[in-house]
Order: structure tokens, then sequence, then C-alpha cells
């Protein structure tokens, strides 16, 4: 197969080396992303007041269910298409390509025909304080109408990663993160458009860096060169991308139901917990982007491997990236334990919430290890084809994250911190779950090259 200019074998030279280099653009683009939660939460908090800040948060776990279903199918495309790379198999590779843009299209499509008219029976449901409703659901519809958007992002960061290309989608999610700040002060502080301007912000900048993005990849530089011939639909592939993505797309969804029962949960405490639970889970979004990094570089790395037929080689990539992650992991929590207090000061003001959320984010610092190594053998699963081990993941998050959210918060001296307690919790026990299925072996079975 012709190897295109941008794209990287890993099937040879330092595993380490491999991970970490296709690591940092995922990195810095994974943050790039994340300055849209971000600046949306400093303007939100800053010019309109801790409720429009408790109303955004209160749509979070939500905006997150739907998005990572769509997510989950786009990295199944990766995987497949990461393990034909790795086989040389030039057609089945670019069928993959074309079939999952189809699977992930309709399914965002959908996504968002479902998410506008549920956003307020939705928040009613979640128990939202009746004056922060209002604000909430339409920022809800919004962001939730944008998700075909998120979908197509993903999926063709999802493809290029595939083929070992990280630095494609940086340079236009660069350029987007830019606009968005700039969309965000003029929407909100400019034309006063409210907590809706913070939303359109956030979705116009999206669906611009995904359109430059695919004409660029597809058009422009030749990065993936599809034929007549290319594009035409294939049951048989389509098949094979849901069964690929489904697990994981359920898997996400598990988890956000999860979050949205914890969401559930904090809302009965009131709006200062509400923005401390908001402005520390924006803060830990950001924070746990490496982890997430080394999660897609690990699943790239071990799909062209096994591809490949190089088991072992992908096990040294994963020990590798295990080791990354417990070091990065000691860093963050001196920083949150040294200056909780002051990141924290970035996105509020209100003492009470300030005091909270640095407390939190101390707490679920102390646990941040063992998140390491959710992701790191998460990647390595679904990037050996072990897709189905993400239903089991997800469903130990489930019970996990509801379970101890409803005990810990009743425990009179425990109370609200039971919140972040169960988040703690809840990654301690799925790392456990995700390290016996990774030395089980099952992994070894489930290799998608030569399926038929």
């Amino acid at each position: 197969m012709s190897k295109f200019s941008r794209t990287t074998d890993m099937t040879t030279g330092s595993e380490m080396r491999h991970i970490v280099m296709f690591s940092l653009p995922l990195l810095a683009g994974n943050l790039l992303q994340q300055t849209y939660n971000i600046v949306d939460t400093m303007v939100v908090g800053r010019y309109l007041g801790d409720d429009a800040l408790a109303a955004v948060g209160a749509t979070g776990s939500i905006t997150y269910l739907f998005y990572t279903l769509c997510i989950g199918l786009s990295v199944g495309a990766g995987i497949i298409t990461a393990q034909y790379f790795g086989a040389d198999d030039e057609r089945a590779m670019k069928s993959s390509v074309f079939n999952s843009a189809l699977v992930t299209a309709i399914f965002g499509i959908v996504i968002s025909l479902i998410s506008v008219p549920a956003a307020r029976p939705i928040l009613e449901l979640l128990n939202v304080p009746n004056r922060l409703i209002a604000d909430s659901a339409a920022y809800m519809r919004i962001a939730c109408g944008g998700t075909l958007a998120v979908a197509a992002y993903n999926w063709i960061n999802a493809i290029m990663r595939a083929l070992g290309d990280s630095k494609t989608p940086l340079i236009f999610l660069g350029a987007a993160s830019i606009l968005n700040a700039l969309l965000d002060l003029l929407f909100v502080v400019v034309f006063k458009f409210g907590i809706v301007g913070a939303a359109w912000a956030t979705v116009l900048t999206q669906a611009l860096s995904v359109i430059s993005c695919i004409i660029y990849c597809f058009a422009v530089s030749g990065e993936i060169k599809l034929t007549a011939d290319d594009l035409h639909p294939d049951k048989l592939m389509m098949s094979r991308c849901v069964k690929t993505g489904v697990p994981i797309a359920i898997q996400n969804g598990l988890i956000s139901v999860s979050m949205v029962a914890l969401q559930s949960v904090t809302n009965g405490f009131g709006e200062t917990v509400m923005a401390a639970y908001t402005v520390s889970m924006r803060i830990e979004q950001f924070v746990q982007q490496p982890f997430s990094s080394l999660n897609a570089a690990v699943s790239t790395f071990t799909g062209q491997n096994i591809g490949a037929g190089k088991q072992k080689r992908a096990q040294n990539g994963v020990q590798s990236a295990v080791k990354i992650s417990v070091m990065f992991s000691l860093v963050v929590l001196v920083l949150f334990t040294a200056f909780g207090r002051f990141i924290t000061g970035w996105f509020v003001s209100g003492k009470n919430v300030i005091n909270i959320a640095a407390k939190s984010l101390i707490i679920t610092a102390l646990f941040y290890w063992s998140l390491g190594i959710i992701h790191t053998t998460r990647g390595f699963l679904n990037g050996a084809g072990d897709t189905n081990y993400a239903l089991v993941n997800g469903m130990a998050e489930v019970v996990c994250r509801i379970g101890l959210s409803l005990v810990l918060t009743k425990i009179a001296f425990i109370g609200f911190w039971g919140i972040w307690l169960t988040t703690a919790a809840t990654w301690f026990v799925t790392a456990m779950v995700s390290l016996i299925r990774y030395r089980g072996g099952k992994w070894r079975l489930h290799s998608i090259v030569g399926e038929k």
C-alpha cells in the first residue's frame, strides 16, 4: 500500500517513541477542543454569573451523552481502518473509510433530531431548579442540535489517527479555537445574546473545523485518496463498522447515563454545589486530555500492530503508556494541592464555590493514576478489536457511580463530598476490572483483519 505523506507506520521502531510523538499532537488538539468548554465556562461565569454557569453545567452530562454515542462509532471506524492499514490492505481500508462515514452521518443526524425536542423534559427529570431550567433548555437545544458536527469531526479525526496522522486535524482545530473565543466574546459580551450566545459560538466553530478538515483531506491535499470505485455502500463493511463501534458507543452511553445520575444528585444540593461541580468538571475534563491522548495513541498503535500480527509489540506499547500516565498523575496531584484555589478562581468569584471546587480537585486527583490505567488499557483493548469488553466497562461505571452516589451522599458527615468520592471510587474499581480483562488475554481472539 502507498503510504500517504502525513501517515505513520507504527509497526516498526521504538514503541514508546511512537506513542509519545503520536500523542503530542493529539494532546494539543484535545486541549484546544477543551478550550471550547473552558472559554464558555469562563465567559458565562464571569459575565453572566453563577446562576448562568449552573444552568450550563446542568446540561453537561446530557450533551456528553449524545456526543459520546457518536464518538463511539467514530472510534470503531478508526479501529477497523488502523487494522487494515497495518495489514497493508488498501482496498478494505478505503472501503472502511467511506462506509464508516455513512454510518456516522446517519447516527449523528438521528441523535440531533431526537435531542432538540427532548431538552426540557430531560432537564425536568434531572431536577434542575425551575429558575434555571429555561436557560438550561435553551443552551442544550443548540448544543445538542450540533451533534452532527461533533460526530463528523470525531470521525475524520479517527480516520486520520488510524492512518498515523495526528497533525492535520490539529491545524484546523487551532484556528477554530481562536474563532470560538472571539465568537464567545462577541455573542455574549458585545451582542448580549446571553447563555445561547456561548452555545452558538461553540456549535459554529465545531462545524467550521470539520468542514475545513474534510475538504482539505479529501479534496485539496489528497491525504485520503478515494476513487469512484470506493464510493459505494458495502453492507458487510457497514455491518462491521456498527459491530465494532456500537459497543463503544453503548459504553460511552452507559458512562454518560451514570454521569446524568450523578448530575441529578448534585442538583439536589443547590446552586452553589452545582456551580462547584461544574467548575471541577471543566477543569477535570481539561486535565484528562493527556489520558485521552494516550488512549487514542495506544488504540492506533495497537490496531496497526495487531493488523500486522505483532501482538507482543502491541503489549509493549500499552506498558509504556501506563508508565507515562502514572507519572503525569503524580504531577497533577501536586499542582492541585498547591494551586487548587487559584485555578478554580479563574472560573468563578464566589468564595463558597471556590472552596468546594478546590477541595474536590484534590479528592479526584488522588485517583488519577487509576484513570490513567482505564484509558491506556481501554485503548489497547479497543485497538485489538476487543470492543465487546466496552459493555462490561460501561456497566462497571454505571453500577459504581449510581450506587455509590446514592449511598455516600446520604451519610451525614460526607454529604455533598460524596459526589467527588463517588467519582474517585468509580475510577478505582473500573481500573481493576480493565486490568483483569487485559491480563485474561481474550483480546487475542478479536482481530478484525481476516473476518469474513
